[in-house]
């Protein structure tokens, strides 16, 4: 014999993650009796269910639940689709108001010239001026990653230069062949170009230490390019004394 089941059918679940936050409208608000709302927002009373939407109908109005929770819960004459209208307006313009964080790039070689590392300098305060975070990369190529603190020597010349208008977020970090500074928008930036008028065009602000430092580091990568080329170079003149002494074996 067959078995029966009776009872309410269930609901289907919100698998999305976010609660369904759609209110009851008209037929679908089960209660048999509410407190209704006028359109203008005056306090009718408590109604029966039918009564409120006898009422709602002959204003040509849709009701709403607005606080389900509530004993008994109130619901609300409104042009429904207008309010859904209104409310999507309303949350495309706070999304079109709202700050969005971008982080901006900035790259940096060890080797880096002074007039570029001027260029590079301007490129970091225009962007923060913006209200960008800048994310500073120093990018080691071959045996320059043996000498970080080069790189690291760079990455704080440029914090010291943009600090009118920088604060760091994260410290100069090596991670593989690449160093990281992240810098954000200072809180008392200054307002006008006085910071920028210090400085000329033709990047020639360096002091005799930070000249120092850079030709030490271009002595440094010169001096790994001469050792490539001597072992290149062995290597080629051992091939050549080997074809040498075959070639006198032969005569």
């Amino acid at each position: 014999m067959p078995v029966l089941f009776c009872g309410r059918k269930a609901r289907p679940r919100n698998t999305g993650g976010t609660p369904i936050a759609e209110p009851r409208v008209n037929e679908r608000i089960r209660v048999k009796r509410v407190r209704l709302i006028a359109p203008d927002g005056g306090q009718i009373g408590e109604k029966d269910i039918d009564e409120a939407r006898w009422l709602a109908a002959q204003l040509g109005l849709d009701l709403v639940e607005v606080a389900p929770e509530a004993r008994p819960p109130v619901v609300r004459m409104m042009d429904y689709g207008k309010y859904k209208y209104d409310q999507s307006v309303k949350a495309r313009e706070a999304r079109k108001n709202q700050t969005r964080t971008v982080i901006k790039e900035v790259q940096f070689r060890p080797k880096i010239g002074a007039s570029d590392f001027e260029v590079k300098r301007k490129r970091v305060v225009k962007f923060l001026r913006q209200g960008d975070k800048v994310k500073c990369t120093m990018r080691f190529r071959g045996r320059e990653v043996a000498h970080p603190e080069l790189g690291r020597d760079i990455l704080q010349r440029l914090y010291e230069k943009v600090e009118p208008y920088a604060e760091i977020e994260t410290m100069p970090r090596l991670d593989g062949r690449n160093m990281t500074m992240v810098l954000v928008p200072a809180s008392d930036m200054p307002k006008d170009d006085a910071f920028e008028s210090d400085t000329t065009d033709s990047g020639d602000d360096y002091g005799s230490d930070e000249i120092d430092d850079i030709e030490a580091l271009e002595e440094v990568a010169e001096a790994d390019d001469v050792d490539d080329v001597e072992e290149v170079d062995r290597t080629e003149d051992g091939v050549g004394d080997d074809d040498t002494d075959d070639a006198s074996e032969s005569e």
